[in-house]
């Protein structure tokens, strides 16, 4: 039995890296096409260069979209940040069935497609008089990002422990104090985790980007998917690669520094 189970879980693993490289090769593809002499998307042939890495950090309109879409992406990540965690707090102490209904309100930008939402926007906005405003792309992407915050400080809030409000509310804080003082540092990782998702959110952002920016707003996403439509730019598989880099040195510091606290904390039991 335990033989039968052993080949049946390794033609599982199997399957599952199979379906990782599969998923993971064209990925890192851009690596070498990012290295490639020519001016156009292709494999280097005769030596590598640098100079699409060169063009991505000195050319002034990929330069300009990087800093547009840091800016965007921050901003909205503070007011999605905020607004999710207060939302999620809220919902969290009146718990009835009104309450559901906002949630799944809320959880809306989530569920329906991405081009819906881009031609609400498009509509509102331009009664509003902000298309192609950075407070137009702002309001949209914290919009779009609230539900990934509402959603990690609500899985916090399911763990949290009420007698530490009660013991809070017992000796004198008000609902302001409690908030500040106890509750927000008891879901502060599941709020770190909501800004993180919401900041990947803005800054991944393309399809409703591309309905409310014109001329003025032009991030990251709108220049590769420019860059690719209209000249198949190498620069693109340079920025590409960057955020992959990017990306696996945030997720290994991280898990470093995880590992590094589950050591600290087994040595200081092992010594108690």
């Amino acid at each position: 039995m335990s033989e039968g189970y052993g080949w049946r879980f390794k033609i599982v693993l199997a399957g599952a890296w199979i379906v990782l490289l599969f998923l993971l090769v064209p990925i890192f593809v851009s690596a070498p096409i990012s290295l490639t002499p020519d001016r156009f998307l292709t494999l280097p042939k005769d030596g590598v260069s640098l100079r699409n890495y060169e063009n991505l950090f000195t050319n002034p309109d990929w330069t300009s979209s990087i800093w547009q879409s840091l800016v965007i992406a921050v901003v909205s990540t503070v007011i999605a940040t905020t607004l999710g965690t207060l939302c999620a707090v809220g919902l969290w102490r009146i718990a009835s069935r009104w309450s559901e209904l906002v949630r799944g309100f809320v959880l809306l930008p989530i569920i329906i497609p991405s081009i819906v939402s881009a031609l609400a926007f498009y509509r509102i906005f331009v009664d509003l008089g902000l298309l192609d405003s950075y407070p137009g792309v702002i309001i949209a992407h914290a919009v779009l990002a609230v539900p990934y915050v509402v959603i990690t400080v609500s899985t916090s809030l399911a763990n949290f422990d009420l007698r530490l409000e009660q013991a809070a509310r017992n000796l004198g804080a008000d609902m302001r104090q409690t908030l500040r003082m106890v509750i927000l540092p008891c879901v502060a990782p599941g709020v770190l985790a909501g800004a993180v998702f919401a900041f990947i959110s803005s800054w991944d952002e393309i399809v409703v980007t591309l309905f409310i920016s014109k001329l003025n707003i032009f991030t990251l996403p709108r220049r590769m998917w420019s860059g690719i439509r209209d000249q198949a730019d190498p620069t693109i598989a340079a920025c590409a690669t960057t955020l992959i880099f990017l990306t696996i040195l945030v997720i290994g510091s991280q898990m470093w520094l995880r590992a590094r606290r589950l050591k600290a904390q087994s040595q200081a039991e092992g010594t108690a």
